[in-house]
C-alpha cells in the first residue's frame, strides 16, 4: 500500500471502520468535525447539561439569598406576601407545566417523524411562554401602580388622594430645657435637691420611623397575623398601620428572582420561535432532532424554577 493510499484510508474511516466521509453525505446536519450523529448528539446533550448545572447554580444562589433575607425578617415575607395576586400566580404555574408537557410531547414527535404533531406541540409550547409574559406583565404593571417597588421608592404615595390620607411623621417639639439646682458645697453634694421634672407631652414625642430600617411600631407576631388571614390586599401599603419595617426588602428579592426567571422565558420564546420554524420546514426528524431535545430541557429548567418560585413567593401567608 502506497503512503497516499494509506493517508486517503486513514481521514476516510474513522477507528471503528466507518466511512466518515460517507457518514457526512448521508447526513448533512453533521459538524464536520463530528464522525457520527451519534458522535455529536452525545457531545451536544453533555453540553447542555453543563450549561444547565450553570443555570442551577445560578439560580441557587439566589435561593440562598431568599433564605438568608427571609429567616431575617420572616414577619416581611408574611405580611408582603399578601400584595401577590395568587390566582394570577397560580394561572401561570398552570400555564408553564402544560407548556413543559407539550415541549414533552414535541420531542417524541420529532424522534418519530411526526411532524404535524410536532409543528402543534411547539406552537402550544410558544402560546405558553408568551402567555406566561402577558400575565407576569400585567403583575408587574398592577404593582408599579401601586408603588409596591424595591428600595425608597416603596415609601412614596402611588397617587395625590394617597399623599393626603398618609399620615407624615410629626416634628417634636423643643421641650424647655430642664432646670436642675446646683448644688450646695457648704451643705455638701449630698444634699443637693433636684427640682421636679416637667410633664412630658406624650403626643410631641415622634413615632417610630416606618420606613427602611426603622423601629417597627407592631411585634413580629401582630405582624406575621396581619398577612396571614388576608389571601390578596388592594389597599394602599402606606395606610396600614400593620406593615412591618423594610417590607421593600421582600419586593426587591422578588423582582430579583422572577425578573431573572422572566428572562429565561424570553430567551425560550426565541428558541421555541426558532424550532417551530424549522419543523414547518421539515427539518427535524428521526435522525436529527437534537434541537428539539436540547432546547426541550432547557425548558423543563425554567419550568422547575418557577415551580419553586411560586410558592416561596405566593403562598407563604
Amino acid at each position: 500500500m502506497s503512503h497516499s493510499s494509506a493517508h486517503a484510508d486513514s481521514h476516510g474511516s474513522d477507528a471503528h471502520g466507518h466511512d466518515a466521509h460517507g457518514e457526512h453525505a448521508k447526513y448533512p446536519f453533521l459538524a464536520h468535525h463530528f464522525d457520527t450523529p451519534a458522535q455529536q448528539f452525545d457531545s451536544g446533550k453533555l453540553g447542555m447539561w453543563v450549561f444547565l448545572a450553570t443555570e442551577v447554580l445560578f439560580f441557587g444562589a439566589l435561593f440562598v439569598m431568599y433564605a438568608v433575607m427571609r429567616f431575617q425578617s420572616p414577619q416581611v415575607f408574611s405580611y408582603a406576601s399578601q400584595y401577590l395576586d395568587t390566582i394570577m400566580g397560580g394561572i401561570n404555574t398552570c400555564v408553564l407545566i402544560l407548556s413543559s408537557l407539550t415541549m414533552a410531547v414535541g420531542v417524541r414527535a420529532a424522534q418519530t417523524n411526526k411532524k404535524g404533531l410536532l409543528v402543534t406541540c411547539l406552537a402550544l409550547t410558544l402560546a405558553g411562554a408568551i402567555g406566561f409574559l402577558v400575565i407576569k406583565y400585567f403583575e408587574y404593571t398592577h404593582k408599579f401602580h401601586l408603588n409596591l417597588k424595591w428600595g425608597q421608592a416603596f415609601y412614596q404615595p402611588a397617587s395625590a388622594e394617597e399623599a393626603q390620607l398618609v399620615m407624615v411623621e410629626p416634628k417634636p417639639s423643643v421641650n424647655p430645657v430642664l432646670a436642675i439646682t446646683a448644688p450646695n458645697p457648704s451643705a455638701g453634694a449630698s444634699s443637693a435637691a433636684l427640682v421636679s421634672l416637667p410633664a412630658v407631652d406624650k403626643t410631641a414625642i415622634a413615632p417610630p420611623k416606618a420606613g427602611p430600617d426603622g423601629v417597627s411600631t407592631v411585634s413580629m407576631v401582630e405582624a406575621v397575623d396581619a398577612g396571614s388571614h388576608v389571601a390578596h390586599s388592594e389597599e394602599p401599603h402606606l395606610l396600614d398601620p400593620a406593615m412591618p419595617v423594610n417590607t421593600h426588602r421582600f419586593f426587591a428579592i422578588y423582582y430579583i428572582m422572577t425578573g431573572l426567571h422572566g428572562i429565561h422565558v424570553v430567551i425560550g420564546v426565541g428558541v421555541i420561535g426558532w424550532l417551530l420554524v424549522g419543523a414547518m420546514r421539515g427539518r427535524f426528524n428521526s435522525d436529527y432532532y437534537a434541537p428539539v431535545d436540547f432546547v426541550g430541557l432547557y425548558w423543563h429548567v425554567v419550568d422547575l424554577v418557577w415551580i419553586f418560585l411560586f410558592p416561596l413567593f405566593y403562598l407563604i401567608h
